[in-house]
């Protein structure tokens, strides 16, 4: 299945499941996709969280019922996955603007959300410079965070900013973990791992290649397998030049690309020594891949 024909396949799957309870990982096993890539991919390409996509689709058929018929509000919400009246009278005037007590009187005024038409155009994909590479299985060790999807932007910038105000910027005596900073370069690389099956979150590590045996309390070590991997170049400032690239693999290679699909729920960004503002600033992106049977 390719990459356009799997979002469509989420989309067709979240409007027949509207009044169930739906989860990203439940709608990556019915398109047989890494639920880590399901939900960055979704939201590159459409400009939404699948969790943002459903909530927002449920709330404009919700005002659809309270338009059409006489329903009491709390078996609305429940229908439609609220646990009470308030919580869904919060989220429905956050959408609408307008509390559903007053539409029930006024019956106008309500914000649309049709179902989202997935149509890529497939072009660029091979004037990106990227290149396909086997690597021999690797370690790396680092320090690792539960990330939210839904607010993946903020708390990775954070956690970042942390770790650079303890490890890069203080002066402060060297400990066991400075000392593996130091040496196995920890920052080079930026690691999004779904492998816990935890819904709606994913492991990051902020990471550098290591060989050694120990590993210092508040640090982690992730193994990566002999594989083969796509790196993609990134130039420019951070973090511009990577979400635009980032952008352009799902919008653009993955669609249009007919050899290669998405081996596992990691990627992995690299980042070169020197000003991250800088106009020829390095950097890349690695995703996990494998040939697509023919």
């Amino acid at each position: 299945m390719d990459w356009t024909e799997i979002l469509r396949k989420t989309i067709d799957y979240i409007e027949d499941n509207l009044l169930e309870k739906i989860t990203a990982d439940n709608i990556a096993a019915s398109v047989n996709v890494s639920s880590f890539y399901l939900q960055k991919g979704f939201s590159l390409v459409t400009g939404y969280t699948i969790a943002e996509y459903i909530r927002y689709r449920r709330l404009y058929l919700s005002a659809l019922d309270i338009i059409d018929g006489n329903e009491k509000i709390i078996n609305i919400a429940f229908r439609y996955g609220y646990d009470s009246s308030e919580s869904f009278s919060k989220a429905f005037s956050r959408f609408h603007g307008i509390p559903p007590v007053k539409l029930k009187q006024k019956k106008s005024g309500i914000r649309p959300f049709l179902p989202l038409k997935i149509k890529l155009i497939i072009q660029g994909g091979y004037d990106m410079d990227y290149l396909v590479e086997k690597i021999q299985g690797f370690r790396v060790i680092g320090f690792e965070r539960k990330i939210s999807f839904e607010n993946s932007y903020e708390e990775i910038p954070k956690f970042w900013d942390e770790f650079c105000k303890m490890y890069i910027k203080n002066n402060n005596a060297e400990t066991e973990q400075t000392k593996i900073v130091r040496e196995s370069c920890v920052g080079e690389f930026g690691i999004c791992i779904d492998d816990e099956g935890k819904e709606g979150e994913f492991r990051y590590i902020i990471g550098g290649k290591y060989d050694g045996e120990a590993v210092p309390d508040g640090m982690t070590i992730y193994e990566f397998p002999d594989m083969e991997w796509v790196k993609f170049s990134c130039t420019g400032p951070m973090p511009g030049a990577l979400q635009t690239v980032n952008t352009k693999i799902f919008k653009e290679w993955l669609p249009g690309n007919p050899e290669y699909k998405i081996a596992m729920g990691v990627n992995i960004e690299w980042y070169s020594k020197g000003d991250t503002q800088a106009k020829d600033y390095k950097s890349e992106i690695w995703l996990p891949v494998e040939r697509k049977k023919k």
